[in-house]
């Protein structure tokens, strides 16, 4: 037996390492604000590259929603170019975010030979408005045929073009939208523009209606905490599990987890500390305003939070958050976990969106003012929003479903599977008014504060009412934290449905009123009755109670509200007719993309759960039942007593355990059904996954029977502590 395995070695490693003193990144001094946006072609970059004709035409179609004029297209490329190159740009590339959930890129470079052995660097204005990737490469559940392979990308120019730096040059990146041959939305951020601008048509309506008609745009905004695990490289190495699916597939828990809730906002390590900057440094170059840094609840979980921006590009920004972490990661050494369930009985991952409507004048249509209850605008946008959660709750679980969310959601993690809303304090108060048909009271949005007893300490300002970290859908002073989104999600699918289902709802509510004044009421009169009248038959998705609790799944289904534990409940919903007829009605999506994307989503759930089977079982075989043999071997020729000799039987029943499960899960994969997706996923849902769990039982108990220098994996402990 060699006197440390490969673990061992690695630890030792580890603990010497030079660079964990969080100094591998030398932090820039440059000033802050020069130094964010210097990489994006932003609007002031714009203006003072562009003709000043060019540029108010390219400002009409950003902030105006004008058709973009192609005349303009071959002038903005120059100007692009130009600035490209100065970065040190070689390449240009159309950004899209195809339904892998992931982003896409392929690189063409500003080269192009001259014709008499020498090159010139040119980009076009038909370069920068479209180009054309492989369609059929990408997941289109049915759009197009394998042979059929033309599609399109296109400058969506509402968000801007940047400069991104890797280690041997730089690139151009020209954010796009993603089309088949044949018109078919075939990614993420077309549907969420579509439904920007159904949200902003029925908003407007309202305004208008209330008598606000300065404001001529309306838009969500989002702001996406990101919550992320940092397991050192070198050991994410030796875990096969970890390098294919993202998560570990076998493992018990540490001795200490999260137990003495010692790590939420602990000191944060030296070595994370340095990555943590490196990753605000490049994140501020790309104009991604990073505000918060923190430790999150588990060991070795870290979360990130940006200030609010408009949804289609904060969504970019997110993509861009992930790929940074990670890229930021392995220059330190760290390997980043985006699963939202990387180990089992250790807190999970989530993405929160914290979602707004707001305007261009700047006003929060979400902000409740120092007397919400005389607030009637702010009132109406927030009855619309729980009626929208109320009857649409169902899809809005539906978006943020997957094999890895469900390992959150469907566990009884935050936030429930459950979707249900938290207003709090004096909303609550409010509402709850309302839908007793009663006058509501006047409460004010700032109680009077916290006198703390202390003659040194000044008073704390507090808020009107307090959080609920177990609600999956809570109002949080000016706006609702979605909290159900997973951590290695786009965020823009969740707010596609979110903006959707709230346009529906301002639609239908604004009708009401229409129709009221048209038979003579006052127009105070009337939002008040439209608001108690819905308020009434909406109320049962408000709770402010613990969401975690057996005692509110009780209860939830007496008021009806569905408990969708896994994505096989939820995948029949992404085409049923309710969907299609909702996102037809409003331009989101067509019943063609509908029916894909549920084959879509029913595919990548198969094919998840089925990678992870197939590594389960490799690993199995290959590592674990190799080891336990050999520490089988060394019992029965140590054991001189019966104590011991049990031991070994002991041993041998969880070795002969271990043969028949890894057996059994390759039989049950053997038997897959073919045909209809659904049937398919649902099969790996009640087959493959508790075969998967019934397995992982019998790994676990050998781990802690196993001689520590024969287990082939790295531990817990060993995964979570070592820095």
């Amino acid at each position: 037996m060699s006197a440390q395995n490969v673990r061992q070695k690695t630890l030792v490693a580890i603990a010497a390492d030079p660079n964990s003193d969080g100094t591998l990144f030398k932090a820039k001094t440059a000033d802050l604000n020069h130094l964010f946006g210097n990489h994006v072609f932003n609007e002031k970059v714009q203006e003072e590259r562009l003709p000043k004709k060019v540029f108010e035409s390219l400002q009409e179609t950003i902030k105006n929603s004008q058709q973009l004029d192609p005349a303009i297209a071959d002038v903005v490329a120059k100007a692009m170019f130009a600035w490209a190159i100065e970065h040190g740009a070689t390449h240009f590339t159309h950004w899209f975010q195809p339904l892998t959930g992931s982003t896409a890129e392929k690189h063409d470079a500003f080269l192009l030979p001259d014709g008499h052995g020498k090159a010139i660097g040119q980009f076009s204005g038909s370069e920068l408005i479209r180009g054309e990737p492989d369609a059929s490469s990408f997941p289109s559940g049915g759009l197009r045929a394998t042979f059929e392979a033309r599609g399109y990308t296109a400058w969506d120019p509402t968000s801007p073009a940047f400069i991104y730096r890797h280690k041997n040059g730089a690139t151009l990146v020209i954010p796009t939208v993603f089309l088949s041959w044949t018109g078919e939305a075939l990614d993420m951020r077309t549907p969420l523009l579509r439904a920007t601008a159904a949200l902003e048509k029925q908003a407007l309506r309202v305004l208008k209606l209330f008598g606000n008609l300065a404001p001529k745009h309306v838009f969500s905004t989002m702001g996406a905490e990101q919550e992320y695990f940092l397991i050192d490289r070198r050991l994410a190495a030796l875990r096969s599990d970890l390098v294919i699916t993202g998560r570990t597939l076998f493992g018990t828990r540490p001795p200490k987890g999260q137990e003495l809730e010692d790590n939420y906002f602990g000191s944060i390590p030296d070595r994370v500390i340095g990555f943590m900057t490196e990753v605000e440094y490049e994140l501020a170059l790309l104009g991604v305003p990073a505000r918060t840094r923190h430790n999150e609840v588990a060991p070795a979980q870290f979360e990130v939070a940006p200030l609010f921006e408009p949804a289609v590009l904060a969504a970019d920004h997110q993509m861009l958050l992930m790929q940074t972490l990670r890229n930021v990661a392995t220059r330190h050494g760290f390997t980043c976990l985006l699963h939202e369930k990387p180990f089992a009985g250790i807190n999970g991952s989530g993405k929160h969106n914290n979602w707004s409507i707001a305007t261009d004048t700047g006003e929060n249509l979400l902000e409740p003012g120092e007397t919400p209850v005389d607030n009637a605008q702010f009132l109406f946008f927030t009855t619309a929003v729980i009626r929208a959660v109320h009857l649409y709750g169902d899809l809005l679980r539906t978006s943020v479903s997957g094999a890895g969310n469900d390992h959150r959601l469907g566990a009884n993690e935050a936030p429930p599977a459950i979707i249900s809303i938290f207003l709090g304090g004096g909303l609550s108060e409010i509402f709850e008014s309302f839908a007793q048909g009663t006058a509501a009271k006047n409460v004010k949005s700032k109680l009077p504060p916290i006198e703390i007893g202390v003659s040194q300490l000044p008073p704390i300002k507090r808020h009107s009412g307090d959080r609920n970290r177990t609600s999956p859908f809570a109002f949080t002073g000016n706006k609702f934290e979605f909290r159900a989104v997973g951590s290695s999600q786009n965020p823009a699918y969740s707010t596609t449905v979110l903006n959707t289902v709230v346009a529906e709802s301002l639609d239908y509510l604004a009708g009401k009123l229409e129709a009221a004044l048209g038979k003579g009421k006052d127009f105070n009169t009337a939002v008040h009755d439209v608001i108690i009248e819905t308020v009434k038959e909406h109320k049962a998705v408000l709770f402010d109670g613990n969401c975690y609790s057996d005692e509110w799944k009780a209860e939830a289904a007496k008021r009806g509200l569905p408990n969708l534990v896994s994505t096989t409940d939820c995948l029949p919903l992404i085409n049923s007719k309710k969907a299609v007829d909702l996102f037809s009605k409003y331009g989101v999506y067509t019943k063609v993309e509908s029916d894909s994307r549920h084959e879509i989503y029913a595919e990548n759930y198969v094919k998840v759960i089925q990678i992870e089977a197939d590594a389960a079982v490799e690993i199995a075989a290959t590592q674990i039942l190799p080891a336990a043999l050999k520490y089988k071997k060394v019992l029965v020729k140590a054991a001189t007593t019966k104590t011991q000799q049990a031991l070994t039987d002991d041993v041998d029943k969880l070795i002969d355990a271990l043969i028949e499960k890894i057996g059994k899960l390759k039989d049950i994969l053997s038997k897959v059904p073919e045909g209809e997706v659904q049937k398919t996923a649902e099969y790996y849902h009640k087959k493959v996954l508790p075969a998967m769990v019934s397995l992982r039982e019998t790994v676990d108990a050998l781990e802690t029977a196993v001689d520590d220098e024969l287990w082939p994996l790295p531990t817990y402990t060993e995964l979570l502590f070592a820095r």
